[in-house]
C-alpha cells in the first residue's frame, strides 16, 4: 500500500505538485527543487514570504556535489550525521534556483533517516525543496493530522509515516562562512558536532521568535510556577514535572526525559493552543545534548508569534 503511495507522490512531484512527507524531525512540504514554479507553490501554500531559503532534501546515495561546493568538512559531517537531523549549508552550484535559496549564494542540504522519506527520494531520483509543512509562523507538524489541519487542500498528497520519532527540527550548520556556525540548535547535538568541527560557533538559545503557539507562552523555573499561574488571573495551562495546583490551572505532566520532550513538544503546544487559556507556563528544562534543542524551541516560542517554516 505505501509503495503505491510513494509512486503516486513521485508522479505528483514530477508534474509540479506538492507532497507532504515525514522526516525523523518534523513533516516537510516538498516540491521538485529543479522546478521553480513548483517551489513557488510552497510559499503560497504556507503563506510564507518570498525570499526565504528552503533546504533541499536528498537521498543518502545522492551526488551532493551537484548541488553544493562539497568539501572535506562537509564529508566528515555527512559521515557522522547522515542520514540524520543535520542540515549543512554550503555554497550552491548553478543547478540550484534562486527561488530555493532566496537569491543567496548558499544552499542547505538535508538527508533524512526516516524510511518513508528515504524511499520517496530514492524513487524520485532528484532533490526535493522542503520547509516544514505548516503555515508560516505556526507550530511545526509532527503528524500527518497536523499537516492536514494546517494546510488542507493546498497539499496534493500527504504521505502518512506516523508520528515523527525525534520531533524537533534538524540542527542547521553553515560552512559558507569564515568559521563553521550553527544557525539553529536542533536534534544533532552541539557536543557531537564539536567532535567533528572543534571551532564551530554556537548561537544563544531561543534568540529568535519561532515555533510559537498563538497563546502567550513563558518558560519559568519550576519553583515559581504556582505563583506565576495565580498572577495570570484566568485559565492557565502549566507544563511541569510536578503537579501545580490552582482553581484555574490545567496541569500537564511534562514528558519524562529529553527524547520524550522533543518528540511530544509540538503536540503538547498544539493541544494547549486549542484551549481557552490566557497563557501557557512551562517549567525550565535541563541543558546539554537534545535538551538544548528542547530549550531552544521553548524559549523561541516564548518570544511570541514566530517566523519558522
Amino acid at each position: 500500500m505505501m509503495e503505491g503511495e510513494v509512486e503516486r507522490a513521485v508522479a505528483i512531484l514530477k508534474t509540479g505538485g506538492l507532497v507532504a512527507f515525514p522526516t525523523e524531525t518534523v513533516y516537510g512540504l516538498g516540491a521538485d527543487a529543479d522546478n521553480p514554479d513548483a517551489v513557488r507553490r510552497i510559499f503560497a501554500a504556507k503563506g510564507r514570504l518570498p525570499g526565504r531559503a528552503l533546504s533541499v532534501h536528498l537521498g543518502p546515495l545522492s551526488d551532493f556535489s551537484q548541488w553544493a561546493a562539497w568539501d572535506d568538512r562537509a564529508q566528515a559531517l555527512a559521515r557522522r550525521f547522515w542520514p540524520g537531523p543535520l542540515t549543512i549549508i554550503l555554497l550552491r552550484t548553478s543547478r540550484v534556483h534562486d527561488v530555493v535559496t532566496g537569491g543567496r549564494d548558499t544552499v542547505g542540504l538535508r538527508v533524512s533517516s526516516h524510511p518513508l522519506c528515504v524511499a520517496l527520494l530514492h524513487a524520485f531520483g532528484g532533490g526535493v525543496a522542503a520547509p516544514s509543512a505548516n503555515r508560516s509562523g505556526h507550530v511545526s507538524p509532527t503528524t500527518a493530522a497536523h499537516v492536514r489541519a494546517e494546510l488542507g487542500d493546498a497539499v496534493d498528497l500527504i504521505l502518512d509515516g506516523g508520528a515523527c520519532p525525534v520531533g524537533v527540527e534538524s540542527t542547521v550548520l553553515t560552512l559558507a562562512e569564515e568559521r563553521p556556525r550553527i544557525l539553529r540548535i536542533g536534534a544533532a547535538p552541539v557536543e557531537a558536532i564539536r567532535e567533528v568541527l572543534d571551532d564551530v560557533i554556537v548561537p544563544e538559545t531561543g534568540a529568535q521568535a519561532r515555533y510559537a503557539p498563538r497563546t502567550p507562552l513563558r518558560v519559568l523555573p519550576a519553583a515559581v510556577l504556582t505563583e506565576a499561574a495565580a498572577e495570570v488571573g484566568g485559565p492557565v495551562a502549566v507544563v511541569s514535572p510536578a503537579r501545580v495546583h490552582g482553581a484555574e490551572v490545567h496541569w500537564v505532566r511534562a514528558p519524562d526525559g529529553a527524547e520524550a520532550w522533543a518528540r511530544d513538544l509540538y503536540g503538547i503546544l498544539r493541544d494547549l493552543d486549542r484551549g481557552a487559556f490566557q497563557a501557557i507556563l512551562v517549567a525550565e528544562v535541563p541543558r546539554g545534548g537534545l535538551w538544548d534543542a528542547v530549550a531552544d524551541r521553548l524559549h523561541a516560542a516564548g518570544h511570541g508569534r514566530g517566523q519558522n517554516g
